[in-house]
């Protein structure tokens, strides 16, 4: 018996000595560091803390565009003329032997003509009349006061059919995208998306684009909302695409799931990220160990501008302080960073435990049956 107890002892030690090799869903967190603070790694290792936060606001965002936005501003309430409109003019005459309509007609019809290049359109006995810039009421009374001077009693109906340069272009994420004619000089972003029937509610955290005089403008329809000062006034020829956050983040580890996951608002926090994935796993997972790993462009490490020491950064969180937490809660996770929740170390011991006590319990067993 004795000589069973020495075999399992010494299996057991064989147990101890090769935790480390036992099965885990991640790393422990000394070993994906080990290395990191020698003269040669090739990463870098940067704690989150209070104090380090206002160092790592002055770094360069990775992973997504940085694109600015316009301010609103007022525009005219009603709308303008521009080349490229469709006119249709009706001219009345009560005149028996007016120059302009047929015995018996008491109206003519100019149809479908099209502003030229130059702001003008053609009118018979007046010539080529310049209206571009006007409003629809102002060329009515340009061209009543002309004709007056012809035919006395003529009367003048204009119909402006906006064209290319008179509306705007709302691609995709709205209920009914295409080309809308634009009502006034004040119709706004937030005019055109509510026109189109709204954002779809299939969006996660949906996208602004507005595209203008090759130049791309972004940001959020939860910005706008919140924002009134930024529903941005449209121009003619402008196309606004309405599409969903294409920024994610990866989770690995003893976290509650190992996925791809899309940004659900804007700014994105450490904290953030841990609800998202389903918090870290408390039977498995290192609480001080949360670590996020993040990679720079070359361009972030050049001399004299601040920034990480190494194109690949890990960030440590620790989750069991309030200094952590405090600070987890303010750091930004940038669009391909990775939050690894690392293996605690006691797992092992846990485990290398369970099995010496259960070939102790087996040896027992053994040696009872033996008796």
């Amino acid at each position: 018996m004795g000589r069973i107890f020495r075999t399992i002892g010494i299996f057991g030690l064989c147990l101890v000595l090769a935790a480390c090799s036992l099965p885990r869903g991640a790393g422990v967190e000394q070993e994906i560091l080990r290395g990191g603070d020698d003269a040669g790694a090739d990463f870098a290792i940067y704690p989150v803390t209070r104090s380090f936060l206002p160092t790592l606001a002055e770094w360069p965002v990775v992973g997504e565009p940085e694109l600015s936005w316009i301010t609103a501003s007022a525009g005219a309430r009603n709308n303008i003329i521009r080349a490229g409109d469709t006119v249709s003019i009706t001219v009345w005459d009560s005149n028996d032997n007016s120059l302009l309509s047929a015995p018996g007609e008491r109206a003519v019809n100019l149809q479908a003509m099209q502003v030229a290049p130059n702001g003008t359109i053609f009118m018979p006995y007046i010539g080529d009349t310049r209206i571009a810039g006007m409003s629809p009421q102002a060329a009515r009374e340009r061209l009543q006061t002309e004709l007056e001077a012809i035919v006395s009693s003529a009367q003048v109906q204009i119909a402006i059919e906006a064209g290319r340069n008179n509306s705007v272009d709302l691609v995709g994420g709205v209920g009914a995208p295409g080309t809308y004619p634009m009502p006034d000089q004040s119709y706004s972003v937030l005019s055109l998306i509510a026109e189109a029937g709204g954002v779809s509610s299939s969006l996660q955290n949906p996208q602004i684009r507005l595209m203008r005089g090759g130049h791309v403008f972004g940001t959020s329809i939860t910005r706008l909302y919140s924002e009134p000062q930024l529903d941005t006034r449209l121009r003619g020829g402008d196309r606004v695409i309405v599409e969903e956050d294409r920024r994610y983040f990866l989770s690995l580890g003893a976290a509650g799931q190992q996925d791809q996951h899309p940004f659900t608002q804007d700014i994105v926090s450490a904290l953030d990220a841990v609800s998202i994935i389903g918090g870290v796993s408390s039977s498995r997972a290192d609480p001080e160990g949360v670590l996020i790993l993040r990679e720079y462009p070359a361009s972030a490490l050049r001399s004299g501008e601040r920034g990480p020491r190494q194109e690949r950064v890990v960030f440590t969180l620790d989750l069991t302080s309030s200094d952590g937490l405090f600070s987890a809660r303010n750091f930004r996770i940038q669009s391909g960073d990775l939050v690894l929740a690392t293996e605690s170390p006691i797992n092992s011991v846990q485990t290398v435990f369970s099995l010496v006590g259960s070939a102790f319990g087996l040896a027992s067993s053994v040696a009872n049956a033996s008796d």
